[in-house]
């Protein structure tokens, strides 16, 4: 049976294992552009640093359907999250040998692999842990120590950036690492699933996935092509700012911004989560989730030096993104439990496919036009995803 209570054992390791992957790979993450511009220049930065990351999360997102249906098919959730917090913090740290873009593909790449392991067994084995009525407060609170992981990550790389070489970042990231192995794997207790005697293939899973479900999917994919990387708006600070503070000064404060934008985050994951649970988790996600990040966006059109300006739109931009809670537990209202590994999956490799496409549409706009474009790209998609979501989605 499961916990009465949301914030048991099990949701609170869970949560304490992002914190510390989040500090891990967004140490990485903050330093990457400064990093990618340091070996290939402010020219090439933009389009290869959208190159990198719409890979890397399109490549990973076909791992992700895989291993949400093996943990359907053999039952257990936590060998494949484990996994994939190994691969993630490894990886991650790898980044900081690299002498050429090419390498940062191929070692980020693996690393979100290992994200794309983990990410649909870990969301499956969080709703099996908790009552349907708690999945917002759940959900909400593991967003939330992600976030604050999230904030760790580029405050520490903010503060090492003028201390150590930037390749020493990526050194250190390993340390988080290994704690968020250590504690999924000695603090979490996976619950018995019930095994079907035959098990069917993936594709006869996907097949009986709900139409609800289905017309979901289509939603996040629709939003996911606009929906274009994080690193984007970092570097597009750090583009702003170059020319009167210098590139790694300019580099420290973008990363001190994505900070706190995941402050932002960590703060409204857990409240919108849980508020979710008695307003509806649709029209925070259609609000909060997809307009307000449209919003953002276009805020990043208006050129100014002032961090104040850049202060409002990260935090705007933070808030947005716990739409991501949102999404999590909306889906596992419209999953039964023995295909929840399989849905969580495809809803993963939908992410996964429309980060891709923004990421590399974005990116290539800004070098072949401007970034003005990319960010209005990104906000009028947002719009059209939300009017989608409020109109097809129904009762």
């Amino acid at each position: 049976m499961r916990n009465k209570k949301w914030l048991n054992r099990n949701v609170a390791a869970m949560g304490f294992t992002s914190l510390f992957s989040d500090a891990s790979h967004e140490m990485a993450t903050s330093a990457l552009s400064t990093f990618l511009t340091v070996l290939v220049g402010p020219v090439l930065a933009p389009q290869l640093l959208g190159i990198i990351s719409g890979l890397s999360d399109g490549l990973a997102s076909f791992m992700k359907t895989f291993s949400g249906w093996f943990s359907d098919k053999i039952g257990k959730r936590k060998p494949l999250t484990v996994l994939g917090y190994v691969l993630t913090g490894f990886f991650v740290g790898l980044i900081g040998f690299a002498t050429n873009w090419i390498q940062i593909l191929f070692y980020k790449v693996l690393a979100w692999m290992g994200r794309g392991t983990r990410e649909p067994p870990r969301d499956a084995m969080l709703a099996d842990s908790v009552d349907k009525k708690f999945y917002g407060h759940a959900f909400g609170f593991h967003r939330a120590m992600d976030a604050i992981g999230a904030v760790i990550g580029p405050l520490l790389a903010f503060f090492l950036l003028n201390l150590v070489n930037i390749r020493n970042i990526f050194y250190l990231s390993f340390i988080p690492g290994i704690l968020a192995v250590v504690t999924i794997t000695l603090c979490v207790k996976e619950r018995k699933l019930k095994i079907r005697k035959k098990v069917r293939g993936l594709i006869f899973h996907i097949r009986t996935l709900p139409f609800k479900f289905k017309l979901f999917l289509f939603v996040m994919f629709i939003f996911g092509i606009g929906n274009f990387n994080k690193t984007m708006m970092i570097l597009r600070v750090q583009e702003v700012l170059t020319p009167t503070n210098g590139l790694l000064m300019a580099g420290s404060i973008a990363v001190f911004l994505y900070a706190i934008r995941n402050v932002a985050q960590a703060v409204s994951d857990y409240f919108i989560g849980s508020m979710s649970d008695r307003v509806g988790k649709k029209i925070l996600l259609a609000f909060v989730g997809f307009l307000l990040f449209g919003a953002s966006s276009l805020g990043f059109i208006y050129t100014t030096t002032n961090f104040y300006y850049f202060t409002f739109l990260f935090v705007l931009a933070g808030i947005s993104a716990s739409g991501a809670a949102l999404e999590r537990a909306y889906a596992a209202d419209l999953l039964p439990s023995h295909i929840r590994g399989t849905g969580y999956g495809v809803l993963n490799t939908i992410d996964g496919v429309g980060d891709f496409i923004s990421s590399f549409v974005a990116g290539t706009i800004w070098v072949l036009v401007s970034p003005n474009l990319a960010f209005t790209y990104g906000a009028i998609i947002s719009v059209i995803a939300a009017f989608m979501l409020l109109a097809l989605m129904k009762k």
